[in-house]
């Protein structure tokens, strides 16, 4: 995309961050950040919080397209293919920070269950329902499910490399998890500073210089101080949550792409079966080339398939 295709769309693109319900979070707002209580005992309905978000302009005869970022992650990490993707398509495209991510509201409860609830608050006040969903990872669990609890909310469904089937992959998360907490960052003066000692200490455990650098967005100065804007408490409480899928019966008959990355053990050819199951209509695509975060990996190969699915 070039520079000059840029600047004309961002002419056109209305984009906003999470005044829904009438309550903004803005950039300089993570030490007000509201915490929801936990859900009440006994199988009730999980609460919704607010979560922030960005939406970018566009027609509204055709189904928006939300991204759900995956675990650690936040909205940004979509920032160049909604751009292009709003640009290319002509549709509204919003990206959303999960709970006790980015700039949304934190809460001790963090199951899927909870974050699809989140969802259906949030899409339908925005009027962007049916949608196509886009999640990426623990993201698209989340989209899995809430197509599967409401199917009328959902036109199409992608799932980018993950399944409901349970990976070995995803066992570094909890090692991630320790080592983030265990940053030291009381005497840095600087935000860049911060980071770097943040990055030392998490080499040791983390070699892939690509990880750390997901990790590190998450690095904030508060009041004075630099802080993981991450909860990482409810992060660590209920991983096992995160890594499994829900036993669901039901299933969801609109379009599905499952979309792999070639080099990612996250979704494998094996799943197949049971994804059927669920997804009757899922088909299968691998982007070559591509480990986990397949839209950072090959973000034009990522957009296409996207295209493709669409027309």
């Amino acid at each position: 995309v070039r520079a000059g295709q840029i600047l004309e769309m961002l002419r056109w693109t209305r984009a906003w961050t999470a005044p829904y319900r009438g309550i903004g979070l803005s950039n300089s707002s993570f030490s007000r950040l509201p915490i929801a209580p936990s859900s009440s005992q006994g199988g009730t309905e999980p609460r919704p919080v607010r979560l922030s978000y960005k939406l970018l302009d566009g027609e509204a005869a055709s189904p928006a397209l939300v991204f759900l970022h995956g675990l650690f992650g936040s909205k940004t990490n979509f920032n160049f293919v909604a751009k292009t993707l709003a640009q290319q398509t002509g549709r509204r495209v919003l990206t959303v920070d999960a709970r006790n991510h980015g700039e949304s509201s934190h809460s001790p409860d963090m199951s899927y269950e909870a974050m699809s609830k989140d969802l259906q608050d949030l899409l339908p006040h925005l009027g962007l329902v049916p949608c196509v969903l886009i999640g990426h990872s623990m993201g698209g669990r989340t989209a899995m499910l809430l197509a599967l609890q409401r199917p009328e909310l959902v036109e199409r469904l992608i799932a980018v490399d993950i399944s409901q089937v349970e990976t070995t992959s995803s066992s570094n998360f909890p090692n991630y998890i320790a080592a983030m907490r265990a940053v030291d960052m009381a005497n840095e003066a600087s935000l860049s500073g911060a980071r770097k000692l943040a990055d030392e200490r998490l080499r040791s455990v983390i070699q892939s210089a690509s990880i750390r650098q997901l990790l590190l967005t998450n690095l904030v100065e508060v009041d004075g101080r630099f802080v993981w804007r991450l909860n990482l408490d409810a992060l660590a409480q209920h991983l096992d949550k995160i890594l499994d899928f829900p036993a669901r019966q039901e299933t969801y008959s609109g379009p599905t792409l499952f979309l792999r990355g070639g080099n990612s053990q996250f979704l494998l050819p094996s799943h197949y079966p049971e994804i059927r199951r669920l997804f009757p209509r899922a088909q299968m695509q691998t982007v070559p080339n591509a480990g986990h975060w397949v839209h950072s990996d090959r973000p034009q190969d990522f957009m296409a398939a996207v295209q493709s699915f669409l027309a």
